[in-house]
Order: structure tokens, then sequence, then C-alpha cells
């Protein structure tokens, strides 16, 4: 299996980089369960110090099914970023089919208490098939 290319978006000197990966093994179609893992890169390419508040993740099923994910941070942290510093973690969601997509925002604060929201580039969820 080829790598997939990692696909970026940029806010406000943060860049976030995400790559999907159909998890085949722990996947059962048959019960229609597709698990997917995703590894975010968030890198701070600003001058000015942030720390990651919350996430807000969209999930689109294409079943027809939607959801929204919200809350505080990422894997349990709320990551500060100085100036080039970056913060790696992966996750995963599980679809009821084979395709979907997912997109999103962080919200970080800097060091003067002004918040933004940071874009999660959409990114395409497909299980099977040439890569």
């Amino acid at each position: 299996m080829s790598a997939k290319p990692f696909l970026y978006q940029e806010t406000q000197g943060i860049r976030i980089s995400v790559r999907p990966l159909y998890l085949e093994e722990q996947s059962q179609p048959i019960l229609r369960r597709y698990v997917f893992a995703y590894f975010i890169r968030i890198e701070n390419v600003s001058q000015h110090t942030v720390q990651l508040l919350t996430r807000h993740w969209y999930i689109h099923d294409s079943i027809g099914e939607d959801s929204e994910v919200a809350g505080d941070g990422v894997v349990g942290e709320q990551p500060t970023l100085y100036p080039g510093d970056v913060h790696e973690y992966q996750s995963f969601c599980i679809l009821k089919s084979p395709n979907g997509h997912m997109e999103g925002s962080y919200q970080f604060v800097r060091t003067d208490s002004s918040t933004f929201d940071a874009t999660i580039p959409r990114f395409l969820l497909a299980a099977g098939g040439p890569s």
C-alpha cells in the first residue's frame, strides 16, 4: 500500500496537516464497521505562542449520517505551541459505510488572550481500492 499524502491548511500561522488511513484489519464490512485512523500534525509557523483549547469535528458518512464531535483539547491534551513548535497525534473514527469525510477546527488562544479558530482541512475516508 502506498502512503497517502498529507493534506494541509494554514490559518493565522497555524498549519494543520492530516493523513487518513483505512484500517482494514480492524474493520468488519459485513457488520457495517469501517475503521479509519488519521494522523494530525499542528505546526506553529507564527510569531505568537498559542495554546490549543478545543476541537470541533464534522464527520460525514456516505450513508447519509452526519455527526459532530466537540470537546476540550486533543487526545486528552491542550498543548502550548511556541513559535516553530509542532504537536502530532493520531486518532480514529468508525463509519458504517466505506466512504465519508471529516473536517473541522481547533480553537486556539494567544498569550494576549485573543482566540481564533484554525481550520482542519476536509479529508476523505475511503476503504479499499487502489491508492
